[in-house]
């Protein structure tokens, strides 16, 4: 009763703690008076036909049918034919393996028709996990058999309902359309990676340990002796106590030597100014070079799992490495691009949205002013500042224009004063002015804002433009730290879900256009809102114009969707 409880409440750390696995919920009360069921064990997999339902139980792979439960390897002969078998139909757990797996094998999985996995992601975005065992007990599954592995009893049920639940939900057009056809694309692209340029990374990494090593010498001149700079508490005796600086915040463990007090502290010694540069060449060393370098497959590419059911908002992340991650704010952080490059006789094709969001933004809210500047193709940052500081375009100053510019993505992500006063250098009063300024010049983003926050708490939840749910129960919170995020959450999601949406439709749409084609062109990575393929040089004039037409119309929205493509050897040239 406690483990279905606790499995019930996400509670997964008490349930480590008494020692009660998740799995543990399906067979607990509430299971009291089903029929006892037969115990199966596996039988090696024989040719099958008709609805097969498959997962993972470990290392093995299980297929179900008819109260039958074959095994067999993910590698196995019989078990690819399975998957590869255009007549029998596959229900499965987590189908984005099983297409990897096809691709390793020169094979395509077909007639794969439903992943309750994504399912369940769409149903409940907040998860900590997705497995058999923890949503059989979510959604009160009965075991129809009894095998060594569990998943085997629940699995067929489980699909039924989550396929229900979707539907119920307004999301199976969603799952269908979008989500199931993605996961295909992403298997893809892991499956054939973005080739590196090794030496050039090691190179670079040589550069920046000479960079990190005359900014440490930097920093013991300033200091006057040497001592551990990534020690928090050696950092802090020299800068406080020995230089003599202010003090900001302490910790229990001593001063505070984040990156906002440094930041606080740039005009009081030259000092700071080196430590910051030394953690950047640092970071960049560790988590790029390093990290890089690690994740080189034998092929020489690396091969990044994209994760489709990790973020709340239906954003696609990536690990190992995370590609999302790689550095665009600075010169330095841009030059890592130069090292993702294609292979002999190839380009890489770049091409990203122009300002998504925002876009977004002017339909969801049907503001009619932004909507306007969109459809003339003004320059939205420059338009906004013009009316935020009422004074004609011309005459808007790159300051101007860089402030209204943080004004409307911060508008997007449901900044409040504080936030935005930190980002662009003024006092809060002065941000707070920005915003009302803003909102007093964009009403139709005004009321959206009240109005889609109204709507959360009217309903619990709220969704994009193709039906994406996330439940917002901080809403209803006593606390209202809570209840303010929970207004940020219902003001941003919707505009950030749909974008995320809206670059997977475009994925899908790209990729079936190049087969289409029969290019030898292959969608192989997705950073954000930009798509990236590799392709043979003479294909590069029509992948440009696939990817701009494919992602101008992957939704009809009240503005124009735009993107430019650009071409290169490196990722870095066909970014421009």
């Amino acid at each position: 009763a406690a483990a279905r409880l606790l499995t019930d409440l996400e509670m997964y750390a008490t349930l480590d703690k008494l020692r009660l696995p998740a799995e543990a919920g399906p067979q607990q009360p509430g299971f009291d008076d089903a029929p006892a069921v037969p115990l199966v064990e596996a039988a090696p997999l024989p040719a099958l036909t008709g609805p097969v339902y498959l997962c993972a139980a470990g290392d093995v792979m299980l297929a179900v049918q008819d109260g039958a439960v074959y095994s067999a390897g993910l590698e196995d002969e019989a078990f690819l034919a399975l998957l590869a078998n255009e007549a029998a139909e596959k229900r499965c757990f987590d189908a984005k393996p099983l297409y990897r797996a096809c691709f390793a094998h020169g094979l395509a999985a077909q007639n794969i028709t439903f992943d309750a996995k994504l399912a369940a992601y769409l149903l409940n975005p907040a998860a900590s996990d997705y497995t058999v065992a923890r949503l059989a007990a979510e959604y009160g599954v009965r075991p129809a058999l009894s095998a060594p592995w569990p998943e085997a009893g629940v699995l067929e049920e489980l699909c039924a309902v989550l396929r229900e639940k979707c539907d119920a939900e307004g999301m199976g057009k969603l799952l269908d359309d979008i989500e199931f056809p993605l996961c295909e694309v992403l298997a893809s692209m892991e499956h054939i990676g973005i080739l590196v340029d090794r030496n050039g990374i090691e190179a670079f990494g040589q550069e920046l340990q000479t960079a990190l090593g005359a900014e440490l010498r930097a920093i013991y001149d300033e200091v006057g002796y040497e001592f551990n700079v990534n020690s928090p508490k050696q950092l802090g005796k020299a800068l406080f106590e020995d230089l003599g600086l202010p003090t900001r915040k302490k910790t229990k463990s001593g001063y505070s030597t984040n990156a906002e007090t440094l930041e606080s502290l740039r005009d009081y010694s030259p000092v700071i100014g080196h430590i910051l540069q030394y953690r950047t060449y640092q970071k960049l060393n560790s988590t790029y070079v390093e990290g890089l370098l690690k994740v080189v497959g034998a092929d020489g590419r690396i091969h990044s799992t994209f994760n489709q059911t990790e973020t709340r908002t239906g954003r696609i992340s990536s690990t190992e490495p995370n590609l999302q991650n790689i550095p665009v704010r600075t010169d330095l952080g841009r030059e890592m691009r130069r090292f993702f490059v294609a292979k002999e006789g190839c380009v890489l094709v770049d091409a990203d949205y122009s300002q998504i969001e925002l876009r977004v933004l002017a339909h969801v809210a049907n503001d009619t002013q932004m909507q306007e500047d969109f459809r003339l193709g003004r320059d939205i940052h420059t338009m906004t500042a013009a009316r935020v500081f009422d004074m004609p375009e011309d005459l808007v100053t790159p300051q101007m224009r860089s402030r209204a510019k943080a004004v409307n993505f911060g508008i997007v992500y449901g900044i409040g004063a504080f936030s935005l006063s930190k980002d662009i250098g003024v006092s809060r009063r002065e941000a707070e002015d920005y915003i009302h300024d803003y909102l007093r010049n964009y009403k139709g983003v005004a009321d959206y804002m009240e109005r889609v926050v109204e709507e959360a708490k009217k309903n619990g939840y709220v969704e994009t433009l193709f039906g994406r749910r996330r439940y917002l129960p901080e809403l209803a919170s006593s606390n209202f730290n809570m209840r303010a995020f929970g207004e940020r959450v219902a003001r941003n999601m919707p505009i950030q879900g749909t974008a995320a949406d809206i670059i997977k439709i475009a994925m899908v749409h790209v990729r079936n256009r190049l087969k289409a084609e029969n290019l030898d062109a292959k969608l192989i990575s997705q950073v954000h809102d930009e798509l990236i393929v590799e392709c043979p040089e003479a294909e590069s004039d029509t992948v440009k114009k696939i990817l701009e037409e494919e992602m101008a119309n992957a939704v009809q929205l009240s503005v124009p969707m735009l993107a430019e493509a650009g071409s290169g050897k490196s990722w870095y040239q066909a970014k421009g």
